[in-house]
């Protein structure tokens, strides 16, 4: 049975870079830094003090300020994703398409949780603390008067997936996977597989995620991987750099609407990609830390090209994962040599020395670049980039976008746990799909 061609015929996305994908590819292209003081919370006491956040966002200047209404107690993380959804499902022309049945549109993100009502809770803490314990029952009623309902219910994960579905009608597959770093490049990869399996004609795919609260950043610091550059957080996120000292965290969120390359044909959509290759592995090593030897994440990137069915040499560019931790950049280094060789020289960047690290939406806003390096024929940088390091010896794009045929995109995310993802793909310009 021929294997369904899978594509992708719309993109919208929130992050710190820019509210909508026209924004955030000019500010890649400057080379811009999202890096700023923490704002969502006090953060002045804690080991980073800064972060790259989405600033100036309101759902209202995206979607009609009804809907904006209706969407009013959504989580911050999910506005963002509302908005990225309705830029992407705009791009794909799919509104008022009568030839898509509800049962047939599907949705896979890769999602996080929400954040917790931090002072509240921990006021509540406060006050059903009795001789050195905690009294439940007390908690309980005290958390029955002050906490508000929506803004729990706000903090699962599959939230997000419940606010798309219900704004677009979706009646088919409905999933969240939330693997970490990995989440949102797992959710695009397996929603190309349920089109390759017949099981949906279109799926909305993508992340999001905000991890910038008391929680989130304690956590990071203890792990001692997110910088402490307090003094100098604009060139904080170093990828590759010899100087690094841990990921700038960030928030966002990027939909793609992934589709049945003849589905998309047949009601004349403009294709900008297509998905060729997807590839995943686990390490199997340790809870936080990668396989030192990148086995994990090699197997992830062959799986992906024998997926896609061509050979190494075939990628023109890699979007690294490229946290800018001193592990991570290593294994990936040492992963990318083993399955291209040790003397390959093809270019490879990170562009989460610009966005920070979007954690489960970072996979998507990813590959968001790396359709667009396609179509202008230029490579994202990875900017910050002054001291090179002997064991991350590869061609990085340092610091300015450069001009380079561009066919086949490889985008690599590796997840705390050891979960690794990696999607390929390629310009859809052979005559069956429209570049």
């Amino acid at each position: 049975m021929n294997r369904k061609r899978v594509v992708i015929t719309g993109m919208g996305t929130v992050n710190p870079l820019g509210h909508t994908v026209v924004e955030t590819w000019q500010g890649v292209l400057e080379g811009r830094s999202g890096a700023a003081r923490t704002e969502t919370f006090d953060a002045s006491t804690f080991p980073s003090t800064f972060s790259t956040q989405v600033r100036g966002f309101d759902l209202a200047d995206h979607i009609d300020p009804i809907d904006a209404d209706a969407h009013a107690t959504a989580g911050r993380y999910c506005k963002f994703a509302i908005a990225a959804a309705y830029e992407a499902w705009a791009q794909s022309g799919l509104a008022g398409c009568e030839s898509l049945a509800p049962a047939r549109l599907g949705i896979y993100l890769g999602s996080g949780e929400g954040s917790l009502d931090f002072d509240n809770f921990i006021s509540l803490l406060v006050d059903a603390w009795d001789q050195g314990q905690l009294d439940t029952r007390t908690w309980a009623d005290l958390a029955f008067e002050r906490m508000d309902l929506y803004r729990e219910a706000e903090q699962e994960s599959n939230m997000v997936v419940a606010h798309l579905a219900a704004a677009f009608g979706v009646r088919g597959p409905a999933f969240n996977t939330l693997t970490a770093c990995a989440a949102s490049t797992q959710a695009i990869g397996e929603a190309a597989m349920i089109i390759r399996h017949g099981d949906a004609d279109v799926v909305i795919s993508g992340g999001a995620h905000s991890m910038i609260h008391p929680l989130g950043v304690t956590g990071f610091n203890r792990l001692t991987a997110i910088s402490t550059r307090n003094d100098a957080y604009e060139t904080a996120s170093r990828p590759f750099d010899l100087t690094r000292d841990g990921f700038v965290l960030g928030e966002g969120a990027s939909i793609l609407i992934v589709e049945d390359l003849e589905f998309a044909r047949a009601r004349g959509a403009t294709i900008l990609a297509e998905i060729t290759g997807y590839g995943c592995s686990a390490d199997a090593f340790r809870i936080t830390d990668q396989d030192p030897a990148g086995a994990g994440a090699a197997a992830s990137m062959t799986n992906a090209l024998a997926d896609a069915g061509i050979r190494p040499d075939e990628i023109d560019y890699i979007s690294a994962h490229g946290t800018a931790t001193k592990q991570n950049d290593q294994v990936e280094t040492r992963a990318v040599k083993s399955v291209f060789g040790r003397d390959t020289t093809v270019p490879m960047s990170s562009t989460k020395s610009m966005f920070g690290h979007l954690i489960a939406a970072a996979g998507a806003t990813e590959l968001i670049t790396c359709v667009l390096a396609l179509r202008d024929q230029v490579l994202p940088p990875t900017t910050n980039y002054q001291h090179p390091d002997p064991d991350c010896d590869l061609d990085c794009v340092p610091n300015t976008p450069r001009k380079h045929a561009v066919r086949t995109c490889m985008s690599n995310s590796f997840g705390f746990g050891g979960q690794n993802n990696t999607l390929i793909i390629r310009s859809c310009d052979d005559g069956e799909g429209n570049r």
